[in-house]
Order: structure tokens, then C-alpha cells, then sequence
């Protein structure tokens, strides 16, 4: 069999290769299945974004290194031989070629089909059960990225937060499945780390919604959706959604508090961190951003009642989810568990500028789309959002003991 990867001409190999969808592996490593990845990219690619999971082993060996009709020893000595192996690379091309060489060698071996931009595709729907509101709120996951959205349906309708626009169909899919029709396309803020969906839901005849504050931005697209403001309410079915403003992330950005029981904050909190507060004016913005975020979260968040659930746009590897399986946490619960939100304004701001992570990757080409001043196609946009999304202050300094 002949391979063509990145314009090399890749060696034959005898063995049938198996593979796997994204799908089932990540089925596996939810189950707890111990999966051993050997990851075939360049060696920044993978330290910077790859496959992870309380049972997963990842070991990268670029793929160039199994080009030889003869591998190297010490090549083959970095693959275990006493286990099942499942090869990855950036889109399937190369892992097919790499795990068909070590087939041949007599390894078991399977490759992951698309790569890690079928990693990417991966997207589940978890209901969050400790939501006690009206309808229902369900929250979406990717795994590749962190990144996390909403959905609120009751009574024939629904409404969607912070979707992503790779996932247009899948949300009034989603909605159709729960006898209800998609209402409304909502944004916390103008993202850098994902390219919104908003609009093209809007073009799909779903009403969107952006911050007011988002406007001042820079968005070119205001006059095709609703702006809302502090203390706006949408209705979905019989349920409310109160627009609350929170800056700090960013300056327009605005959490949403679903019938005053489950309160999706975007990238103003999450459950194991807080916001970082350079996106948007950058290193000599970050601490006047870094004082809002202060303010925002003990004076319009930390007011709320300690019963309700939290819901932020994004997890990072230190969050564990809760028995229902969503990242979610009641605000009382944050305040106990998280040391941040129980600082002075001094120190508060100290912590979070001292050791912010590097920033999204592609943020200057995202920002720029969601405003809509830049124009990407769905390839485009796809490949523009793969990679950690680096939203959050760094977790490790920000959480409790």
C-alpha cells in the first residue's frame, strides 16, 4: 500500500491497519479504559495540545522517525510492544502509515481516523441535574479544547449559549430531538479562543444575541442581531434568562442567569479558575481588567445566592466533574474551594498577572472573525480553534489546597 503525507511518499506497508473514530475513543477513555497513544506529530504540536485523560499514556515519536524501510533500534525501543498502541497525528495520514510499519513489526496497533482534527469533532451533551430551574439546562463539552456551552429548553423552546460555529447543525438538531425549536443563539462575549456560531444560526432564522457592550468592540454585525443589557431578560418556554453583566475577561462580557437557578458565566469564572484579563487590551490593559474582574466577581456574582449553579465556558485538566458528569459547581461551593475569591483587591490582582499561561492559539485571527472584520470559511474557522484554549488564569496558583 502506498501513503502520500504531506507531500512525502511514504513507504508500503503489508498489514491491514485498524482504526477508530474519535467517537469510540473517546468512549473508552470515559469508561476508564487504559489507552496508550503514540502521538506521531512534531514534538510542539504535541506539547502543546493532545490527547489526555486520567487513563490515557501519551508518547510522541514523530512520524518522520518510521520513514526508514528499517526503523531504528532506538526508535522502536520509545514504543511499547506489550500493549495495544493507538497512533494519532493531525489529520490520519501519517498515523495510517506509521501504525501499518509497526503492524508489520508485529505490534498491536490501530490508528485514530482524522487524526486530532477528529479529535476535535468530539462534542457531548451532558444534562446538568443539580439544576433545580425551570426546563431544563444541558451542557456541552469538547474535549479537545475544554470548551464548554449551554442549552435551555423548555416548553417547545430553546436556547443556545456560546455555541461554536462547527456545531451549527447539531444544536437545532438537539433541540428538535427535545420537541422544542431553537429560540435563540446567545454569546457571553466575543470569543478568542473558538469562532462564535452565533451568526450562522442567526442566517439559519435563530435570533441572535451579543452584549451591548460587545458593540463597542468593534462588531460589524450588530444591526442583524439583538443586543441586550444588564438586567434584559429573554424568555425560553416559561423559563427566564437575565442578562448580568461581569466584566473583566473582557470588557463586554455578561453571564446569564437561567430562572435564577444555574448562572452561565462564559470566561468570567470557572469551576477550578478564574478569568485571565489580557485578551483584549493585552499585558498594559490586564491589571485595570484584572481590578473589574475583582469587582465584578464579589460584587454582582458572589451577591448571588450560594445555591446556584455555576457553569463556565471552559475546564481545564484540574476540574473534575461532578457525579452527573458536568463541570458545574454551586457558587458556595467556589467560594470554599477556591482561594481567589476570598482575597483582597491587591492580592487578587497580584496572583492572577503573576503566571498567566501563553495566550490562545490563532487569538489574533479568531478575535478578529467573531467581530466580524475578518472572514473565514468552515475549514478555515475549524483549523483556526484547534489547540488549548488557554482561556483561564493559571489554575494551579488560583485554586484552594
Amino acid at each position: 500500500m502506498h501513503m502520500d503525507v504531506e507531500d512525502l511518499d511514504m513507504p508500503e506497508y503489508e498489514s491491514d491497519v485498524e482504526e477508530t473514530s474519535a467517537e469510540s475513543l473517546l468512549e473508552e477513555i470515559d469508561a476508564g479504559r487504559e489507552v496508550t497513544i503514540l502521538d506521531t506529530r512534531m514534538k510542539n504540536d504535541f506539547e502543546e495540545w493532545q490527547i489526555e485523560g486520567d487513563s490515557v499514556e501519551s508518547i510522541n515519536v514523530p512520524y518522520f522517525e518510521f520513514l526508514d524501510e528499517e526503523i531504528a533500534d532506538d526508535v522502536l525501543k520509545q514504543v511499547p510492544d506489550d500493549r495495544e498502541l493507538t497512533v494519532v497525528c493531525a489529520k490520519g495520514g501519517a498515523s495510517e502509515y506509521v501504525a501499518g510499519a509497526l503492524a508489520d513489526r508485529g505490534y498491536d496497533v490501530r490508528h485514530l481516523k482524522d487524526g486530532m482534527n477528529g479529535w476535535a469533532s468530539n462534542y457531548e451533551a451532558v444534562e446538568v441535574e443539580g439544576y433545580d430551574g425551570g426546563g431544563s439546562v444541558i451542557q456541552y463539552q469538547r474535549p479537545s479544547t475544554g470548551c464548554l456551552g449551554y442549552m435551555v429548553v423548555d416548553d417547545g423552546e430553546a436556547a443556545v449559549i456560546d455555541p461554536l460555529r462547527a456545531f451549527t447543525d447539531r444544536y437545532i438538531e438537539e433541540a428538535e430531538d427535545r420537541g422544542a425549536s431553537l429560540k435563540y443563539a446567545i454569546d457571553t462575549h466575543v470569543h478568542a479562543d473558538h469562532v462564535s456560531g452565533v451568526r450562522m444560526l442567526s442566517d439559519r432564522g435563530v435570533e441572535g444575541v451579543i452584549p451591548e457592550q460587545s458593540v463597542q468592540r468593534g462588531v460589524t454585525y450588530a444591526d442583524d442581531v439583538t443586543t441586550v443589557e444588564d438586567g434584559d431578560v429573554l424568555e425560553v418556554g416559561e423559563v427566564e434568562i437575565e442578562v448580568v453583566y461581569t466584566p473583566g475577561h473582557t470588557s463586554g462580557m455578561t453571564s446569564y442567569l437561567v430562572d435564577d437557578a444555574f448562572l452561565a458565566t462564559g470566561d468570567g469564572l470557572f469551576v477550578e479558575s478564574v478569568a485571565r484579563p489580557d485578551l483584549e487590551e493585552g499585558d498594559e490593559g490586564a491589571p485595570e481588567a484584572a481590578q473589574q474582574l475583582y469587582e465584578t466577581l464579589q460584587n454582582k456574582v458572589l451577591t448571588l445566592p450560594h445555591d446556584i449553579v455555576v457553569g463556565g465556558g471552559h475546564y481545564s485538566d484540574a476540574a473534575e466533574p461532578t457525579e452527573d458528569g458536568t463541570y458545574t459547581a454551586t457558587i458556595g461551593d467556589l467560594v470554599d474551594e477556591m482561594d481567589a475569591l476570598s482575597m483582597d483587591e491587591d492580592d487578587f490582582v497580584d496572583l492572577i498577572l503573576s503566571d498567566m499561561p501563553p495566550r490562545p492559539a490563532n487569538y489574533e485571527d479568531i478575535i478578529p472573525t467573531n467581530l466580524g472584520q475578518q472572514v473565514a470559511d468552515d475549514e478555515e474557522a475549524f483549523e483556526m480553534e484547534l489547540g488549548p484554549n488557554n482561556c483561564a488564569a493559571s489554575q494551579e496558583s488560583l485554586a484552594g489546597d
